[in-house]
């Protein structure tokens, strides 16, 4: 999970759609014969260098407010075995790991060697430990409330937690060190910069965060009077984008501190952001949100540029026993880096694959129950999800069918993270265990 999703709160009727804004035209993307094209989207292939962007954090001016981080000893555990129970179902999983006494909130794997995992909990605990036999290398300590946010720096040094109290920690990986903390209000999502040693975090009050680590340097970026319920660095490195529970979307400068573009009104969106997510290159960010609506920005104008929707499998008439409505809302979503596509995942279980070029619907790819997260492969078409029965699904988004299904968990998957090479899927889950799946592939 990249950040905590807005709440299901009140928000009135939609306004009637405004049509898409075409964006510039650029160079030509993939097309089939049997598809109108309404507009064409500039992609720039330039990728950023790491050093460049290294080096554009220097310049960026932070307050003078650093923040001592208490030293925390080192804590080395070694993990328990865990014994599955002669009840459980059939397991696909190479590993269990289950040293969480709650609920396993969150996970992320470190992005160097793809070898260490770190999982946060309803526990108050976070624990660094090694994907190939499970050991803890050492145990997050001092937090107060659930974490719900855990990620490796860009080169896999440092680990940062955060708890829903707005307790931040960030942790030397050799030798599991607590080199900085930090405290804000009720924390929403935290992301590392791609390539330096900056965090980035929304908090309920609105604010958005930004620290160099270890020194604290700190810089605020003030959004309006409600929680900036999701966002990310853009890849540059030099803004962010994040959304915000009264439906508004803001682009931020972070090396001068103010907002590039705000969307908002019939732009934006009509419920709280749940989720958003670039382009390879930036160019475009998707929005989602409580409304069911996902949306495609173009971060150089600000403009919205596609709307997607998709019909609910819920009709809107339909009640639940207890009287009340059924309810749906985009929890995840994210673009292809191979072919113009994205993804969206719904809570009422449709997994719905758009072409971003004509901004039509390719597939609707159905779960029987709700999806909470989803990640394509790297260089691949094939987009993986988790939902709230358990159980993760590879599925091929050229033809909108399952490659496969990995099952285990006993309760709803909350997180779950993928390696570099696609070969390895480490989930978090409501049964208080983490698994290591090996995915296997016919074309691999």
């Amino acid at each position: 999970m990249e950040g905590a999703g807005g709440g299901d709160a009140g928000g009135p009727p939609a306004p009637p759609n405004p049509e898409p804004e075409e964006g510039p035209a650029g160079p030509d993307v993939a097309f089939h014969e049997d598809e109108e094209i309404i507009e064409v989207l500039e992609l720039n292939d330039a990728e950023p260098n790491p050093d460049d962007l290294a080096d554009e954090m220097e310049d960026v001016d932070f307050a003078d407010e650093p923040e001592d981080g208490e030293m925390a000893d080192e804590a080395w555990e070694t993990e328990d075995e865990g014994v599955e129970e002669g009840t459980e179902p059939h397991d696909d999983s190479e590993l269990t790991y289950s040293k969480h006494t709650g609920s396993v909130f969150c996970v992320s794997l470190d992005p160097k060697d793809s070898a260490l995992a770190v999982t946060g909990g309803e526990d108050d605990k976070a624990y660094i430990w090694r994907i190939s036999d499970g050991e803890t290398l050492f145990e997050c300590t001092g937090h107060k409330d659930s974490v719900t946010c855990a990620a490796f720096s860009h080169d896999s040094a440092m680990v940062a937690t955060g708890d829903m109290s707005g307790l931040l920690k960030v942790w030397k990986v050799e030798g599991g060190q607590e080199i900085w903390s930090f405290e804000v209000g009720d924390l929403e999502w935290l992301q590392w910069h791609p390539c330096a040693h900056v965090l980035l975090a929304g908090t309920a009050d609105g604010n958005t965060w930004m620290w160099k680590v270890p020194s604290g340097e700190c810089k605020t970026f003030q959004g309006p009077s409600c929680p900036a319920t999701c966002g990310q660095f853009l890849p540059d490195g030099k803004q962010a984008v994040v959304g915000y529970e009264d439906g508004s979307v803001r682009i931020w400068d972070l090396k001068q501190g103010n907002a590039i573009h705000v969307i908002k009104g019939t732009d934006g969106h009509t419920r709280p952001l749940t989720c958003v997510s670039s382009n390879a290159d930036g160019s475009l960010v998707l929005t989602g949100s409580v409304d069911c609506d996902t949306k495609m920005v173009n971060t150089a104008t600000g403009k919205v540029v596609g709307l997607f929707k998709t019909e609910s499998n819920v009709s809107k008439a339909s009640r639940r026993e207890d009287g009340e409505s059924e309810s749906n809302s985009v929890e995840s979503l994210g673009f292809c880096n191979v072919l113009p596509l994205a993804a969206v995942g719904y809570l009422d279980g449709t997994l719905a694959i758009y072409d971003i070029s004509t901004q039509t619907l390719r597939h609707r790819c159905q779960h029987e129950s709700g999806i909470v997260h989803l990640l394509w492969e790297e260089s691949s078409p094939v987009v993986y999800t988790c939902s709230l029965d358990g159980a993760v699904r590879l599925w091929d988004s050229r033809s909108g069918k399952m490659i496969s299904e990995y099952c285990g968990h006993t309760e709803e998957i909350l997180d779950f993270a993928l390696n570099k090479d696609a070969s390895i899927v480490v989930t978090a889950s409501g049964d208080h265990k983490a698994k290591v799946f090996c995915v296997q592939r016919p074309d691999r």
